[in-house]
């Protein structure tokens, strides 16, 4: 009878394999929509009870939380410009498969008088993952990317109302008449040719802070 006791008391203190969309919100830090269309589109593994109650498998949650962490980069600010109270800072999203662009990114972003928060990611299914973490104010994607490319994940992007107030411009070295043949962009898409424009990326950026209120700090 002891023995019984303790085999049950074990298994009370092994996690569930899985979670509710309530609780992997929490454990991704997304909204409950993020969390329902990253199910519906396959980015986290799940089902529905009998009752219609959708369950998350926990491990898929987890390698999502792991490969934010090693993605993630630190916001990229002026150390000698003193943030206003009042003000957030502009926060910019670069999907990007080459690293040598993306270090690039960095660097350029880094002296725009903007001083924005960027974030960057490799391809779609990481910038999706960011996207919902980090509710940039302006996303810079690139198009022809592996595992999802910039068309799949502005597709998903479409979807997600609550994030219809986020810019999107596309930087890609992909004709027009390419763009067209693989779906297009959704509407109000800008589209800029490589090389990277930076000056005009620059010009957005300050328009979009403009916008929003955003702390305007001095450039390095």
């Amino acid at each position: 009878m002891n023995k019984q006791i303790a085999i049950s008391s074990d298994r009370m203190n092994v996690p569930k394999s899985y979670v509710t969309t309530f609780e992997a919100a929490g454990m991704l830090g997304v909204t409950l929509r993020t969390v329902q269309l990253w199910a519906n589109r396959g980015i986290l593994e799940s089902w529905k009870t009998q009752g219609g109650h959708r369950r998350i498998v926990r491990d898929s949650v987890e390698r999502l939380l792991v490969r934010r962490g090693q993605q993630q980069t630190p916001p990229i600010v002026d150390p000698g410009v003193a943030p206003i109270p009042s003000a957030e800072a502009l926060r910019i999203l670069v999907v990007e498969d080459e690293p040598d662009l993306l270090r690039l990114y960095r660097m350029q972003l880094a002296r725009w008088p903007t001083a924005p928060e960027v974030s960057l990611a490799g391809n779609g299914f990481e910038g999706l993952v960011l996207i919902g973490s980090v509710r940039p104010h302006l996303l810079i994607a690139d198009l022809h990317m592996p595992e999802m490319d910039g068309f799949q994940m502005l597709r998903t992007l479409r979807a997600m109302p609550q994030l219809d107030a986020m810019e999107i411009v596309v930087v890609t070295g992909l004709d027009p008449s390419d763009v067209a043949q693989r779906g297009g962009l959704p509407n109000g898409t800008a589209i800029l040719p490589k090389p990277i424009p930076f000056s005009e990326l620059a010009n957005i950026a300050a328009r979009i802070a403009a916008q929003n209120g955003c702390r305007i700090g001095a450039g390095n």
